[in-house]
């Protein structure tokens, strides 16, 4: 079931977001990912966030800020299962375009989103982490 982010849930999402970088971003120290919890928790209140909830327990989750795909994440036994595309296509439906980054080295992430329809628009290097990043754009009208 998707549903909206609520409060209660900021100690499971954070622990998703924290896992799942760590996991999928292998190529970037963990200390990055460990110094930057905290912003994170404090931006969590001002996107939108939907999480995946199976069983009462979050599986994954999105984040959007305007058009802005801030970041989806799935915990790592439940992925493959089709909960980040369920989360992908309930936000494609509330938008008419969506936009977002994704580290080149990342190709897991870079496949998923161009099997669902985004395209390369540029490439550019994080400044923070020294990493290129593909930015990727989807447009309802291109479906």
């Amino acid at each position: 079931m998707i549903r909206k982010f609520e409060e209660k849930d900021k100690e499971q999402v954070m622990e998703i977001w924290l896992i799942s970088n760590l996991q999928c971003h292998d190529f970037i120290p963990a200390r990055y990912w460990r110094s930057n919890f905290t912003e994170v928790s404090r931006v969590m209140n001002l996107a939108t966030v939907y999480v995946f909830e199976e069983q009462e327990k979050i599986a994954g989750f999105i984040g959007v800020m305007e058009d802005f795909v801030l970041g989806l994440f799935v915990k790592e036994n439940s992925r493959g299962k089709g909960i980040g595309t369920a989360l992908l296509n309930y936000m494609k439906s509330r938008h008419g375009s969506l936009s977002l980054a994704a580290y080149e080295k990342n190709s897991r992430a870079v496949r998923f989103y161009m099997k669902q329809g985004f395209k390369v628009q540029s490439e550019r290097v994080d400044e923070s982490t020294g990493e290129r990043e593909l930015l990727l754009a989807w447009t309802a009208a291109e479906r």
